[in-house]
């Protein structure tokens, strides 16, 4: 007889005492995502039947056109986590600001902030492509009683107490870690249950996939280049395969599981990058390191740079360990 499989909500009860806070605020905040997780993905999962796909009409900070489910998702993650009571601010790739939570209420002894990205990829909502959502979650760093400032939201990666996505795929499920390793969890759509399908994921040391936006080639330093150059050549067990979605969360999950790299740097075209330190970067790269993978902006870890803005752009490398320090290589010698 087999073993019946561990749900997510076990899972966080039999391992919360492994995390160093162990109030079970974090778990109640991780059930939390949980559940918008499964609001969403229901909305995707029909977004060709009703009039959620498409863009909204609106623009947001980044100045990317807003699309519906961006909008859809955005607010049901934040309503989730604001009237469960669980956390003191929450920032989104979405909002032009921070959301204070509770911020006049003197007993408010929430101690956790989440950062989000709400639907990663969601241009390729139209195509039914995958998509994701990305999150971040930080102990806060003022007064606990006291209103949450940026100050809060500023922390540098390395100061995480947990961080995952939600893939929406073929399956979908929730990847996440709290510092002690990263586990997946597959929803069973026919009774709304995520349970343990991958224990203990990690990035193979070597890979051979590169993911990468090769129509900017030529906007390109020149170490990345010839990083590319390297991975096209006929040596050894290359050239390697180029696969590349346009959304990071399942370029992401596809090299963790099978082995790869995944590259936005800078160009010409975006001096600082592309992708968001505090939404994507962050948690991607706390991600890939507790999985024995590795992630920089091609000179310095990912989780060592200093927040100095909400939305700040930074070049990103991630994936396989040996991968991403030959790419570091090529960029470091350019």
């Amino acid at each position: 007889m087999s073993r019946k499989k561990q749900t997510l909500g076990e899972f966080i009860i039999e391992n919360q005492t492994s995390f160093k806070y162990t109030s079970g605020e974090l778990s109640r905040l991780i059930n939390s995502i949980r559940l918008a997780a499964k609001v969403v993905n229901h909305e995707v999962n029909k977004a060709g039947l009703v009039d959620i796909i498409g863009a909204a009409g609106d623009t947001n900070i980044q100045g990317e056109d807003q699309q519906k489910l961006d909008v859809y998702a955005n607010e049901k993650f934040i309503q989730t986590l604001t009237k469960r009571n669980i956390v003191c601010g929450i920032a989104s790739e979405e909002e032009d600001d921070f959301i204070a939570i509770n911020s006049q209420d003197e007993n408010n002894q929430n101690k956790y902030i989440v950062l989000i990205d709400p639907l990663d990829g969601s241009s390729n909502i139209d195509v039914n492509v995958s998509v994701g959502t990305i999150f971040s979650i930080y102990r806060r760093v003022t007064p606990i009683g006291t209103p949450v400032t940026l100050e809060d939201f500023l922390q540098k990666g390395s100061e995480q107490v947990a961080a995952g996505y939600i893939v929406y795929g073929t399956s979908t499920m929730i990847v996440y870690t709290t510092g002690d390793g990263v586990n997946g969890f597959t929803l069973n759509p026919a009774i709304g249950t995520f349970y343990l399908s991958h224990p203990d994921m990690q990035f193979p040391v070597d890979g051979k996939i590169y993911s990468v936006n090769e129509g900017n080639y030529v906007h390109f330093p020149q170490g990345v280049k010839n990083y590319i150059k390297y991975c096209q050549m006929e040596e050894g067990d290359r050239p390697y395969t180029s696969r590349y979605i346009g959304s990071l969360v399942s370029d992401f999950h596809r090299n963790m599981i099978k082995g790869g790299i995944y590259m936005y740097p800078k160009s010409s075209k975006n001096s600082e990058g592309k992708l968001r330190l505090l939404y994507e970067c962050n948690p991607m790269a706390f991600l890939a390191e507790q999985a024995n993978g590795k992630a920089s902006d091609g000179f310095t870890r990912i989780m060592e740079i200093k927040p100095t803005e909400l939305h700040q752009r930074v070049p990103f490398l991630c994936g396989s360990k040996n991968m991403v320090e030959k790419a570091e290589e090529f960029m470091q010698n350019a």
